[in-house]
């Protein structure tokens, strides 16, 4: 079943249930997805979805660690279920140790030796990763081998 077809089954299911902050969850996202849609003129597929959700995962995040550091638990709460809801659709993440493999995969079939040639690793990385890992620390990790 494709990922938007997915999202709109459960969201006819969370309306059944009377479970509205699932129910909004799930409209946020399908609301994300089509504005994309109608914005760019195309219909998105399963790997763009996913760009969707882990942008809106990440967004969320960012608002947890501001409302904790405002002392607005509550907020922080309402973001923490939105994340959970979201991070149903998206696949499995990958294991720190799977995420090393590609790293060094990639820079193998690179032929990566130094920071200079970063960005054609991370382009082979990218739609491997997109979703099952944060970015942010798979950069890291490829720094780190490249130096």
């Amino acid at each position: 079943m494709a990922l938007i077809e997915r999202l709109k089954e459960e969201q006819k299911i969370a309306m059944k249930a009377k479970d509205k902050p699932r129910l909004g969850t799930i409209r946020l996202a399908l609301s994300a997805i089509k504005q994309r849609e109608v914005d760019e003129q195309i219909t998105l597929n399963d790997d763009d979805i996913v760009a969707i959700l882990t942008k809106m995962v990440k967004q969320r995040r960012d608002s947890v660690a501001q409302y904790e550091s405002a002392s607005r638990q509550d907020l922080a709460d309402v973001e923490k279920a939105e994340i959970t809801v979201l991070e149903e659709f998206m696949p499995q993440p990958l294991t720190e140790q799977e995420v090393i493999t590609l790293i060094e995969k990639a820079i193998a079939e690179t032929n990566a030796a130094n920071m200079q040639d970063m960005g054609q690793v991370m382009g082979i990385l990218k739609p491997q990763i997109q979703g099952r890992a944060d970015m942010g620390k798979v950069s890291g990790l490829v720094r780190s081998k490249l130096s």
